[in-house]
């Protein structure tokens, strides 16, 4: 394993973690009273995924998340990110709940306390129920009120049990790659369907914040989105202005109507609004306040008018994905929320990468991703010196998982998994990540021993 010099200083209440989704590690697809979600169907229709794969199986953590959770403290993190499969703890999105799923996620919350891991939960990582899509799904705004009645159950169970509670991973994703272009499921390929799912996610957002503060859920409450900078190719009038309605529709489209209560200008002229169906009082129920904001950041947008469009120069490389490594976007991206919105305390829930990675001799040697990691805490703490308040960072992913229309062609994990045999092997940046944090907290312990020194010192 490479050995990397960290000259990085974080405190010692910064949280430390890794987060997964459902569907993409559970499998047990059609166990114990399980629904089918909109991904199991997507993933069983021929040429939705590249390689014909589905989650039926994945990494089979239905069974194995023991194992995991084992795995989990072995790194030294104190924080784990999941999501709730709403299927299945309640099979058709609407009606009789599924105790034999709720089980599952006690017994999985007991293992995580039992290592002192602090659980960090997850209503909805784009899995919905198979039977709300047959109602029409998130273009019905119903399912905006049956996501407020599953979100208030969940809370009302484990409200007490887990430090913070999303409503929803990415909502641009399940709007914009659901329905703007059907490369996600449910595979609609509708711009105008697109802005309508937005809209009414982000009212299920408010109204699941609201139901699951009315049945005094102790834990924290928030969202998590993607999001990126958006830089233009050149100096050009076009390349600037192109790169501002990016920024419009991708990230204030989202942050805008949480901390303002309208949608962007910039963006709204750049649409036929007339077509969006919004009610009266529905931005004064999507303007919730936060307890927290979850930000995933991959890549920034280059955006070039030119035909065909200029390219970033990539002077770090692509990741297997085929996305730029460009850490300085976290801290442009964090310093802008900043400036722009009142931010509650930021968690970074996702940041990660994808390599071809390899298990040679017993070991994958992924320096790469060391690098990559390394460089985003860089510029995570950059930010953090100039007061955005990060409080924790999720390494995504801690397994390679299904990763949605790419199956298992893409792996993030920390861990590597041998999929035909399921057996889990560290890679060197799980090493890393394990010996980083050790001495992130080791070098707090020697800070506090020292003021505590010193302020013995002064009394005397």
């Amino acid at each position: 394993m490479p050995n990397h010099t960290d000259k990085l200083d974080f405190p010692a209440s910064f949280t430390w973690g890794v987060a997964t989704s459902a569907f993409q590690i559970e499998g047990a697809a059609a166990e114990d009273g399980k629904g089918p979600s909109i991904w199991d169907t997507f993933s069983h229709t021929p040429g939705k995924v590249i390689d014909g794969s589905n989650g039926d199986i994945a990494c089979d953590h239905y069974h194995r998340y023991a194992e995991d959770v084992d795995l989990i403290a072995s790194l030294n993190v104190n924080a784990y990110r999941f999501s709730v499969a709403w299927s299945r703890v309640q099979p058709a999105g609407h009606g009789a709940w599924n105790e034999q799923g709720f089980d599952f996620y006690s017994r999985l919350l007991d293992k995580l306390r039992e290592k002192n891991i602090t659980a960090h939960l997850t209503l909805y990582h784009w899995d919905l129920p198979q039977g709300l899509q047959d109602l029409g799904g998130w273009l019905n705004r119903d399912t905006a009120h049956h996501f407020a009645a599953y979100a208030a159950e969940v809370a009302r169970r484990f409200g007490a049990r887990v430090a913070t509670i999303a409503t929803h991973n990415e909502p641009w994703c399940s709007a914009n790659l659901g329905y703007g272009n059907g490369q996600f499921a449910p595979g609609v390929a509708d711009p105008v369907a697109a802005l309508q799912v937005s809209h009414h996610l982000l009212l299920s957002h408010g109204l699941a914040m609201q139901a699951m503060r009315a049945v005094k859920a102790p834990a924290k409450l928030g969202i998590v989105l993607n999001q990126w900078t958006a830089t233009p190719a050149t100096d050009s009038a076009a390349d600037r202005a192109a790169a501002a309605l990016e920024y419009a529709r991708s990230v204030q489209w989202f942050m805008d109507p949480i901390f303002k209560g309208r949608y962007p200008e910039l963006a709204l002229k750049a649409i036929d609004s007339t077509r969006l169906s919004i009610f009266e009082n529905d931005f004064k129920d999507i303007q919730q306040p936060l307890d927290f904001l979850g930000v995933n950041y991959y890549f920034r947008a280059f955006v070039s008018t030119e035909t065909p469009p200029r390219q970033p120069e990539a002077k770090l490389g692509l990741t297997d994905m085929g996305w730029e490594i460009y850490p300085q976007g976290m801290s442009e991206l964090l310093l802008a929320l900043h400036r722009e919105y009142q931010l509650p305390p930021v968690y970074i829930t996702e940041n990660g990468m994808a390599e071809a990675d390899q298990l040679v001799g017993g070991r994958i040697d992924d320096a790469r991703r060391i690098d990559y990691v390394r460089s985003h805490l860089q510029a995570i703490a950059a930010a953090m010196a100039q007061g955005v308040d990060v409080r924790g960072y999720f390494y995504w992913s801690l397994l390679d998982n299904f990763e949605w229309n790419s199956g298992y062609a893409k792996r993030f994990g920390l861990v590597y998994v041998d999929y035909a045999t399921q057996q889990r092997t560290l890679k060197d940046s799980a090493l890393w990540y394990r010996s980083f944090i050790a001495r992130q907290r080791a070098a707090n312990n020697a800070n506090n021993a020292n003021k505590a020194v010193n302020a013995s010192g002064a009394g005397e």
